[in-house]
């Protein structure tokens, strides 16, 4: 196991006051008129965290004929402003009501509503939603811990909910569970305020660490998706419903259940289990992970408060380009602090060596790393945007200076320490160029542009820059999985939904699944299950049904390459969200007797039976509902069969094996009805990031050779 080893005791080095000012200085300027500005600025700049806006919703606007209440009460005698007090008072009982007409308290005659109207409630309440979290977020500050996030932040992921149902155990088939889920409003403990520093890990403390945040955030993606297609059930009532926040909820349940990591410890430096490169689509994930702990603010820092010498340290930053004065070359950062902007993020005043401000300065002077990530917005996220952690960085500088606004803000020089792996920014910039000019980005070392002779959707490239093995051109790419045609003809009986634009809950397609859909509207797999029955031949429904998810191919593209580690292997050139289809794993499919015969001749073959069952592993809610059961229906035998991948495969057949991996297998069935013979679909257990390789548990080796079949070539 690894050590701990406490951050060195800051009251060991505490020195004067005036060490703080001095140390603060533009190395161009005299340093007489810096202390000066620094002792006597013109403006008192207003307290405030270095604001990163929430991520916004990619939603519709509500309906506009029903009046969406609000989810707290606000205390209108107090004054939204920088000394005042602001209250917040759930209301989760409050029912949700039709903006019907209603008598005046004066004549009783009935008044007309209008879009009008409802348009001003709904800006009103967006105003005050914002009003609130402004306020949240200072006062926090002054609370020393920033704009961390607590109970307040959630409000929006709170649902009302029947006290009698919050001891029922829980049904996997029925999602509505969740979101009636209790997100308890108890006041949760702080994180620790003893700074450690992880080092001296073995192999074993890695895997077991990376296995930990994989699987944290694996349910918190399941759990996010569930919520939000449990919510679009809802979108056609005619009862309003409230839209729920999934990344809130996920994160407040999360947090309910005890399943935020590093929060005993406040760990300075790398977070053990997460990767430079590793991807995150919203704010609050990093805050489930410990990565960063702000929900808002973009220094995450000890508070002075809770530092044994009474000084703020700060831990991780992260650069989206917020402020006009940031300047992000890669290795280097020239990083401005917070306060001083107004709510459209002008600068209007000076800002103060206090607070994230001065733990920036503190964590130079006692040479402390912070964790660097960067967010911004990327095609393909959820969000719409992405956060990539970059690794760790040094404050070797910083001074008081004008900025564009001309107001004086304070700058900090960030270096990014050496011997490092690549940032995983500069692999998304990479991937990009890729996408469109490869042979531009890379002149050597593509064999083919596509693989698959336009075949699959998308281009599937061939690299190669290791040897000169160029194998994968000479197999016939083969697109979806050959199957006996006695396959065919079992339950052959011509069914199929009569759903004309696109399958709804309830229909036939949905029934056979156990009364629900396996994936949401976007195509992100809600759970696994033994088998899932997609829409066939015999369906009315267009290729754009939800339930075609995987009957569709490739949408990503993917790229073949030699690795001097594995052999062949497969990545893509595009972000591929956790829950996504990747590809099939096709092949030649062999009855057992066939097999046998096939193996006379010592060729390996690829057993589906060998996979484990990963599928089971996405969407698992036991952590949070400790009497949950995985799905058992629809049920299919053990499979019985073989693939023969000897001259006919696709891009699933070179990728590589892993015991850990980030992508697993599901059966689906969709053209015909045999439930022995499933296509065997990959979907990805997390987010993978571009040119990040994919892996599967191929199960056991094979008893003579001890090798995973094919895994090789």
């Amino acid at each position: 196991m690894g050590s701990l080893i406490p951050a060195e005791d800051l009251n060991l080095h505490l020195g004067p006051s005036s060490s703080i000012s001095a140390s603060v200085r533009d190395p161009l300027a005299p340093s007489s008129s810096v202390s000066a500005s620094i002792r006597n600025p013109l403006i008192i700049p207003k307290k405030e965290p270095k604001l990163e806006p929430l991520d916004d919703l990619l939603d519709e606007p509500p309906v506009a004929h029903y009046r969406t209440p609000l989810p707290f009460y606000l205390n209108t005698s107090n004054n939204l402003n920088s000394s005042s007090t602001f209250t917040v008072t759930p209301s989760p009982t409050t029912p949700i009501t039709p903006a019907t007409p209603s008598p005046t308290a004066n004549n009783q005659e009935p008044v007309t509503s209008s879009s009008n109207d409802s348009s001003n409630v709904y800006s009103e309440f967006y105003r005050l939603t914002e009003l609130f979290r402004n306020a949240f977020a200072e006062g926090g500050e002054r609370n020393g811990e920033g704009a961390e996030f607590e109970d307040s932040d959630i409000s929006r992921a709170i649902v009302p909910f029947n006290s009698e149902n919050e001891n029922q155990p829980f049904n996997s088939e029925n999602e509505n569970q969740l979101l009636n889920a209790v997100v308890s409003r108890r006041k949760y403990s702080q994180r620790s305020a003893e700074l450690v520093r992880v080092t001296d890990l073995s192999a074993d403390d890695v895997q077991y660490f990376r296995n930990l945040v994989r699987k944290t955030r694996m349910l918190y993606d399941a759990i996010r998706v569930l919520a939000i297609a449990e919510d679009e059930k809802h979108r056609g009532d005619l009862v309003p419903h409230r839209r729920t926040r999934g990344d809130l909820k996920a994160a407040a349940l999360l947090r309910q259940r005890g399943l935020w990591l590093n929060r005993d410890k406040r760990i300075v430096g790398a977070i053990p289990g997460v990767e430079i490169g590793d991807l995150f689509f919203f704010r609050m994930e990093l805050c489930v992970i410990g990565l960063h702990g702000q929900a808002q603010a973009g220094i995450d820092y000890l508070s002075a408060s809770q530092s044994s010498n009474g000084e703020p340290i700060a831990t991780s930053v992260i650069v989206s380009g917020g402020y006009e004065d940031d300047v992000d070359t890669g290795d280097e950062i020239i990083y401005t602090g917070h306060g001083g902007q107004d709510k459209h993020n002008r600068q209007c005043m000076n800002q103060k060596l206090e607070c994230g401000n001065l733990a920036l300065e503190r964590s130079m002077y006692y040479g402390i790393e912070v964790r660097v990530i960067r967010g911004f917005k990327y095609e393909g996220s959820v969000s719409g945007k992405v956060y990539v952690y970059d690794g760790l960085y040094r404050v070797v500088t910083c001074w008081f200076d004008v900025g564009k606004s001309g107001f004086g803000v304070f700058k900090y020089k960030l270096v990014r320490i050496e011997n490092q792996p690549e940032m995983g920014s500069s692999v998304l910039r990479l991937a990009q160029t890729l996408r469109t000019r490869p042979l531009e980005a890379r002149p050597k070392g593509y064999v083919s542009l596509d693989l698959s002779m336009k075949k699959e959707n998308v281009p599937v490239f061939l690299f190669n820059d290791v040897d000169n093995n160029n194998e994968p051109v000479f197999f016939e790419y083969l697109l979806s999985t050959v199957f006996p045609p006695h396959v065919y003809n079992h339950g052959k009986n011509g069914t199929g939904c009569d759903c004309i634009g696109g399958c709804l809950d309830g229909c036939f397609c949905a029934a056979k699944n156990g009364g629900d859909f396996a994936y949401e509207q976007n195509g992100i797999l809600l759970k696994g299950k033994p088998v899932i029955f997609e829409c066939g031949p015999h369906c009315r429904c267009p290729s754009t049904c939800r339930n075609r998810v995987s009957q569709r191919g490739v949408r990503n593209r993917l790229e073949v390459f030699r690795s001097r580690e594995t052999g062949w292997g497969v990545r893509s050139l595009d972000l591929i969200q956790a829950g996504a289809f990747i590809c099939e794993f096709t092949g030649v499919v062999l009855t057992r007797e066939q097999a046998q015969i096939f193996t006379m001749n010592g060729d390996s073959l690829v057993y589906p039976s060998r996979f484990p069952d990963r599928w089971a592993e996405w969407g698992d809610l036991t952590d949070i509902f400790p009497d949950y059961k995985r799905p058992e229906h629809p049920s299919i035998p053990p499979l019985d069969f073989a693939m023969d991948v000897s001259r006919l495969r696709n891009v699933a057949c070179y990728i590589s094996h892993s015991s850990n991996p980030n992508a697993l297998v599901q059966p689906v069935l969709y053209d015909h009805n045999n439930v022995s013979f499933p296509h065997l679909m990959l979907f990805a257990m997390e987010n993978i990031p571009p040119l990040r390789e994919i892996s599967l548990d191929y199960g056991i080796a094979d008893e003579w050779t001890g090798k995973l079949p094919i895994c090789d070539k």
